[in-house]
């Protein structure tokens, strides 16, 4: 059974005894008291037969039963109504005198006001290092570092621009005075805008350290409580911390839990986000001209953001944190790489070409899983092997070695990606290939991955062959066994998003024109569309994306037909070797034979010995135009 905290003990224990001292301070009322005029009613018919007077109670004792009952007279029994029962033959007695000790009246409220003033010190006092307790809950959560951060824009890479922007507010904290002097206005407010990963926070923490100035820290959800006025009363607390320590930085993380547009909900809890939100306008406002405080928030959700937090004045400034470049995964794979031992194989840049479209977070976790890797096989330097096995696992999880595949699953496999890979390396506009393999990884029996570059602008004519690639694989099952299978789910996503944006959003079908029928709002948590479109108009466009699939996938078809013993080469050498990377892959299109592989008690060649070979048909199916 669970044990009751200490605090809650003691809370139980303050009520018992503030429920006795009231119990000795308040009398009992009987359970048989009648009204007074009763009572004389029952004297006038002789009922009554003895009285004990105790000051006003009257303790009565009827004749005929022997009942008893209590009274209270309205004043004191005097002489003459004793003597006026006694002549009606009723035994009137008086009570002695109760003796009180004076000191109890006295005590006993002492001892609750005690009580009390010793609950509310309990409770307010500090409880550990946070200061946490039941009434601090008005105090910022914010955690001040009162010594500059360690961090400095050497530790930084992957956003230059970034760091140029922030290197203003870098000088302005370090000699306040000059900028002062000629007039200028510094912003108060930068926020940082990035998808998830792309350090932030941590170029916040650069800023801080290059100016050698106090750090706090906060989140967006720090402030917002279920009590109203809570978060209003953190956050100005949190600014009166940061007067006291400038010039400092102030750095509230996730700023879109606070700093919603306002006016979307009633009542409750958006009532309370609202009111915070108001105090931090204020406060950005209260800033006095010669302050040195300089806020930066961070935030995926520019577009949720409260318009007001955005005008000049409060957040000056906003500053793009996006994926990096090749050039600047790079250098964040060098960053990350220090301490850890690499072998003379490695090649950073070749890894930071295959990786686009990752942030820093990312690739650091690509580095610790190589490094584990390397690890568990008991190996001391880190392979350019591991990294491309972590790189793997990091964008489509770990290899399932283990998983029982049928030899007719692994050849539609293998001819499945196949398909993928030839179309990518034939059509010219096409990413062209990286590596494909059949070994199975998350959801998928196997992938070919494209070697793709950092582009800003896709063409039209590179997005048509990015269709036909996703559709090869289908296509290859169909001109191989005659029949399909339910691997092409992912490729029909793919392919079916790129034909709508190309038609509803990039105006890139002759029979709609250049409108934006459908318009994403861009984040950088995925993106959601609205439609702009009648009913009548998304018919038209359904039957224009069915038929843009179905001319790539019969164009891709025409160039599968005529590649198909190219494909048949392709498909059985990852029968044999599973993986093939670009320059195998090339090869074996160009008809090279590969170096054979050893084989071993694991690898694939073992298993297809124990399986009789399959005749693969060389009839074109017919496709009844699909």
């Amino acid at each position: 059974m669970n044990r009751l905290p200490f605090n809650l003990w003691f809370i139980l224990l303050a009520a018992i005894l503030i429920a006795w001292a009231f119990s000795l301070t308040s009398h009992q009322q009987p359970a048989n008291q009648v009204a007074y005029t009763t009572f004389l009613n029952e004297i006038d018919q002789g009922r009554v037969a003895k009285i004990t007077v105790d000051g006003r109670q009257l303790n009565v004792t009827r004749r005929e039963d022997g009942d008893q009952y209590v009274t209270f007279a309205p004043g004191p029994i005097d002489t003459s109504t004793i003597r006026e029962w006694g002549d009606k033959k009723i035994q009137v007695d008086i009570a002695a005198p109760r003796r009180e000790n004076p000191l109890l009246g006295f005590l006993i409220p002492l001892l609750l006001i005690g009580l009390l003033i010793g609950v509310f010190f309990f409770f307010s006092r500090n409880r550990g290092p946070s200061g946490d307790n039941a009434f601090s809950f008005t105090k910022s959560r914010a955690k001040v570092l009162t010594e500059a951060p360690k961090t400095s824009f050497k530790d930084v890479a992957g956003c230059e621009e970034a760091k140029e922007e922030l290197k203003e507010i870098v000088e302005f904290l370090k000699a306040p005075a000059r900028f002062h002097e000629m007039g200028a206005r510094i912003p108060k407010g930068v926020l940082l805008v990035g998808p998830p990963g792309s350090g932030k926070t941590h170029i916040a923490r650069a800023v801080a350290g290059e100016a050698k100035v106090p750090f706090i820290a906060a989140s967006g959800s720090d402030f917002v409580e279920m009590f109203v006025g809570v978060g209003a009363a953190r956050v100005r607390d949190l600014f009166e911390t940061a007067k006291r320590h400038a010039p400092c930085i102030i750095f509230i993380d996730e700023i879109d839990a606070v700093g919603r547009r306002r006016g979307g909900g009633v009542g409750g809890g958006n009532d309370e986000r609202e009111q915070t939100l108001n105090q931090l306008l204020v406060e950005l406002d209260g800033f006095e001209k010669e302050t040195s405080i300089i806020i930066m928030a961070a935030t995926n959700r520019p577009d949720v953001l409260d318009p007001a937090l955005l005008r000049p004045g409060r957040f000056d400034r906003q500053v793009a944190i996006d994926a990096p470049d090749v050039k600047g995964r790079e250098q964040i794979l060098k960053i990350h790489a220090k301490g850890k031992p690499l072998a003379e194989d490695v090649d950073l840049s070749l890894l930071a070409r295959r990786t686009p479209g990752f942030v820093g977070a990312d690739l650091e976790n690509l580095l610790n899983e190589a490094a584990l890797l390397a690890a568990r096989d008991g190996r001391k330097k880190i392979t350019m092997k591991d990294l491309e096995e972590a790189a793997d696992r990091v964008m489509m999880g770990p290899a399932k070695k283990s998983m029982v595949i049928t030899p007719k699953d692994r050849e539609v496999t293998a001819y499945h990606e196949a398909g993928h890979a030839l179309a990518a390396h034939f059509l010219e506009h096409a990413d062209k290939v990286h590596k494909v393999t059949i070994v199975p990884r998350g959801r998928a029996m196997g992938f070919m991955m494209p070697s793709r570059q950092d582009t800003l602008h896709w063409s039209k004519k590179r997005l048509t062959d990015q269709i036909a690639v996703a559709l090869a694989g289908r296509v290859a099952e169909e001109l191989i066994f005659d029949d399909v299978t339910t691997g092409a789910e992912n490729d029909f996503r793919q392919a079916t998003d790129l034909a709508r944006r190309m038609i509803t959003e990039w105006g890139m079908h002759p029979d709609f024109g250049m409108v934006a029928y459908q318009v994403r709002e861009d984040t950088y948590l995925g993106g959601y569309d609205t439609r702009q479109y009648s009913e009548d108009t998304a018919r038209r466009i359904d039957e224009a994306v069915q038929k843009l699939l179905q001319e790539q996938h019969d164009r891709v078809l025409g160039l599968l037909t005529e590649k198909r013993e190219v494909l048949e080469r392709v498909a059985q050498t990852l029968l044999e070797r599973e993986t093939l990377n670009a320059e195998e892959f090339v090869r074996v299109v160009e008809g090279e034979k590969l170096e054979r592989l050893e084989p071993t008690s694991e690898t694939p060649k073992d298993k297809e010995e124990k399986e009789p070979p399959r005749v693969v048909p060389k009839v074109k199916p017919n496709l009844g135009g699909a």
